[in-house]
């Protein structure tokens, strides 16, 4: 299993749910209806009353994103890809990449792609693409932000719950051993709302974060590829600019490949 995500939820209950165990709580505690009603129902009250329907109609995809591997452009490949573009810039011109729009996957890159070869200025390509990428970044925080408030929410939501629940517990003294169940029972609210908002809100609005940085960096990577190549450059020229998108170590393992394939020529 290589999704994170997944793997942290299930360490994250296999740690509560073990360490009420190694403490002696019976987990028979956490069937509380009147918790969950609070925690739940409360955080989902909280997080409608924050944000329009528009936005949270998008939460079941960004549940997807968060859990699941999104296929993003190899930075390797893509500069392998501009090389490649660039060369046949610099012996045919750019019209001759007219015919390789069509296999390009990426949205982003096919349409700046399109607007390079219709010969727009290289300011205006600039801009627009800039623009996207804002747009882009900005409906990513948006979708963040639903769970960084949820996380907010939940927390504050489980100390209500408590409350509700010391209430109860309070307004009958008659039956001590009563009254320390109820007690008990009371702050079942506070941990849950404490795991959802710690264990699931907070870290999957991070993890969405984390995502659309990756995306971010790999269309501004795009943006550069595509204005050296509208710039006529060469392909070591080209190479040298989009290394600095790389880590040290994909530096060095591509530099390495460049090698082993000179070699093999020779």
């Amino acid at each position: 299993m290589k999704n994170s995500t997944i793997i942290g939820l299930i360490l994250g209950f296999v740690a509560v749910l073990g360490g009420m165990v190694l403490k002696g709580a019976k987990l028979s505690a956490l069937f509380n209806p009147a918790a969950f009603l609070i925690i739940i129902l409360g955080t989902v009250a909280a997080v409608m009353i924050a944000f329009p329907m528009s936005e949270l109609a998008k939460v079941g995809k960004l549940f997807k994103i968060a859990t699941t591997e999104q296929p993003l452009a190899s930075r390797e490949e893509l500069i392998t890809r501009f090389m490649e573009w660039a060369s046949i810039t610099r012996r045919e011109g750019l019209l001759a990449l007219e015919a390789r729009v069509d296999e390009i996957e990426d949205s982003f890159l096919r349409n700046g792609m399109r607007m390079i070869i219709d010969g727009n200025d290289q300011d205006l390509v600039r801009d627009v693409l800039l623009e996207d990428i804002a747009a882009t970044e900005e409906r990513h925080k948006a979708g963040a932000l639903i769970f960084t408030q949820a996380g907010t929410y939940a927390p504050t939501l489980g100390v209500l719950g408590a409350v509700v629940g010391l209430i109860a517990a309070l307004a009958d003294m008659s039956d001590m051993e009563h009254l320390a169940k109820s007690i008990a029972a009371a702050f079942v609210a506070t941990l849950l709302g404490i795991f959802t908002g710690y264990v699931l809100w907070h870290p999957l609005a991070n993890k969405l974060k984390r995502k659309s940085k990756q995306e971010i960096q790999i269309r501004l990577m795009m943006l550069e590829g595509l204005l050296s190549i509208q710039s006529g450059v060469s392909t070591i020229a080209i190479n040298q600019k989009l290394s600095v998108f790389l880590t040290p170590t994909e530096r060095k393992k591509m530099a390495e490949k460049e090698e082993g394939a000179d070699e093999q020529e020779a």
